[in-house]
């Protein structure tokens, strides 16, 4: 007679082993819940993850490069009516 093994769990569903899966997985959800939050169904792929991580710390790190040549932005040659040249300081309208 052959029945199923009852030590490895074989043939039995997670319910009959009296195991639930870890986090929503295992949870009833809808198919609308299911499309709208992903990232609690799928899992996690190392490669992309990686790929993001160095894709925003080369953003970051390009924003705190913009930010530290701007003082070079402010400043411009100017040449007045009798021909020197002066440094400026840029100015906007709303100073």
């Amino acid at each position: 007679m052959s029945s199923p093994d009852f030590e490895s769990g074989k043939g039995r569903t997670s319910q009959e082993n009296g195991w639930k899966m870890p986090g929503l997985r295992g949870a009833k959800t809808t198919t609308l819940f299911r499309a709208v939050n992903p990232e609690l169904f799928i899992k996690p792929n190392k490669p992309v993850m990686a790929f993001g991580l160095v894709a925003i710390s080369l953003c970051v790190g390009y924003l705190g490069y913009l930010h530290a040549v701007k003082e070079d932005q402010e400043l411009y040659e100017a040449i007045d009516s009798q021909g020197e040249r002066h440094m400026r300081r840029r100015t906007s309208k709303w100073d």
